[in-house]
C-alpha cells in the first residue's frame, strides 16, 4: 500500500480507502462485511470511510465491530452528517443541534472516543455557514474530531466556508469528499483548481463507478443479481450510466486497455483516479474480500500518458463533465 498526505494537512491516508456505503447493513450479512475489513487491513488499507446515514447508523454499527482490538492509532476513520437520521425537525441538516447529537451517536456507534476526519455530507442551504464551522471548530477543540471535511460541495461552497474560517479564526476544511471516475469528472473543471489553490484533497468515492467501469453490465441486459444496481439505496447513482447503451458498449473496450496494462478493470479505474495529484484517496466498496484484494492492486500504479489518452479517446463524449451537476438538496430532505 501507497500512502498520501490529506490536501496539505498533517494526516497521511492510504491511497486506496475502503468504504461501505451500500454493502454494510444492507447489501451484505455482517460476517462477509468483516471479512471485507479484514481483508482491507491485509491489504494496508488504515483509511475507513462511513456515514451516519448509510444503513441508517448500522454501517456504522458493522465497521465499528470489525475494527474492534485494531490499535485505533494506527487507522485514520472517517464519517460524515447531514442527511435525516430520525423524523424530528432537527434530525438532519448542518445544525449545531444535529452536528453535535450526531457526533456523539456515531462515536457511540464506532466504538471509538474521536474521529480523524468529521465531514459535511452535503450543504446545508438553510442553516447559517458561520453556525456549521462553529460547531466543527468547537469539535476539533474538544478532542472528538481531528479534520473537517465535506463532501459534494461545489467549488464556491468551499471558497465560502474557507473564507468563514479565515475571517472567524476557525478550523479550515482539509477535505472533499466527491463522485469522480473515467465517466464522471465534474470535479476537474472548477472543484480541483479551487482545492489545489487552498491545500484541500480529494477523498473521492465511486472510482469505478458502482462496478460500471468493472465491464460486468453489458448493453441491453439486466443487471447481475445482488450487483450494485440491484440494490436500491444506490440506484440513483448508477442509472444515470446504465441507461446509457453507447456508454456501456464503450466500457466494454476499456478491458482490452487494462490487460495491455496488466491491470484488471478495476484497478485501471482506480489506478485513472490516483493519477490525479489533487486525489489523497480512493474509496473502495465491496461484497467479498477478492474485490478488496483486486482494487487494493491498484495502490502504486501509475498509468501512462499515452494510455490515459487512448481512455479519452475511447469513451469519446459518455464522460460526464459540467460542474453543474454536483448538487446538494435546495430543501433539507
Amino acid at each position: 500500500m501507497e500512502f498520501r498526505h490529506l490536501g496539505k494537512s498533517g494526516l497521511v491516508v492510504s491511497e486506496i480507502s475502503y468504504g461501505n456505503w451500500i454493502t454494510h447493513g444492507s447489501q451484505v450479512e455482517e460476517d462477509a462485511a468483516v471479512a471485507c475489513v479484514r481483508a482491507a487491513l491485509d491489504e494496508g488499507i488504515t483509511t475507513f470511510d462511513t456515514a451516519d446515514v448509510y444503513a441508517r447508523g448500522r454501517a456504522e454499527e458493522v465497521l465499528g465491530k470489525a475494527l474492534k482490538g485494531e490499535r485505533r492509532d494506527g487507522l485514520e476513520i472517517l464519517s460524515k452528517v447531514y442527511w435525516p437520521m430520525g423524523r424530528g425537525r432537527n434530525d438532519r441538516g448542518l445544525s449545531r443541534k444535529h452536528i453535535m447529537r450526531g457526533v456523539e451517536d456515531t462515536l457511540r456507534r464506532l466504538g471509538t472516543d474521536y474521529l480523524d476526519v468529521y465531514q459535511a455530507h452535503r450543504f446545508d442551504y438553510h442553516t447559517p455557514l458561520e453556525e456549521t464551522l462553529r460547531a466543527f471548530d468547537d469539535l476539533v477543540r474538544q478532542g472528538k474530531v481531528c479534520y473537517i471535511g465535506v463532501s459534494e460541495w461545489r467549488a464556491e461552497e468551499i471558497e465560502r466556508a474557507l473564507h468563514h474560517a479565515d475571517t472567524l479564526g476557525l478550523d479550515r476544511i482539509v477535505s472533499n469528499q466527491p463522485q469522480y471516475n473515467m465517466l464522471w469528472r465534474v470535479i476537474e473543471s472548477e472543484v480541483v483548481p479551487v482545492c489545489e489553490r487552498e491545500g484541500i484533497g480529494q477523498i473521492v468515492w465511486s472510482p469505478i463507478a458502482q462496478g460500471v467501469l468493472t465491464g460486468k453490465y453489458q448493453p441491453g441486459q439486466a443487471p447481475p443479481e445482488g450487483s450494485r444496481a440491484t440494490d436500491e439505496s444506490g440506484g440513483y447513482f448508477i442509472d444515470r450510466f446504465l441507461q446509457d447503451r453507447t456508454l456501456l458498449e464503450r466500457v466494454q473496450g476499456l478491458g482490452s486497455l487494462a490487460a495491455e496494462a496488466g491491470l484488471t478493470p478495476a484497478q485501471l479505474a482506480v489506478a485513472w483516479v490516483l493519477n490525479n495529484p489533487n486525489v489523497s484517496s480512493a474509496i473502495i466498496g465491496a461484497s467479498r474480500p477478492e474485490q478488496v484484494r483486486d482494487n487494493a492492486g491498484a495502490a502504486g500504479v501509475r498509468l501512462e500518458p499515452e494510455l490515459l489518452s487512448r481512455i479519452d479517446d475511447m469513451l469519446g463524449d459518455s464522460v460526464r463533465r459540467d460542474p453543474s451537476l454536483t448538487v446538494s438538496p435546495a430543501q433539507r430532505p
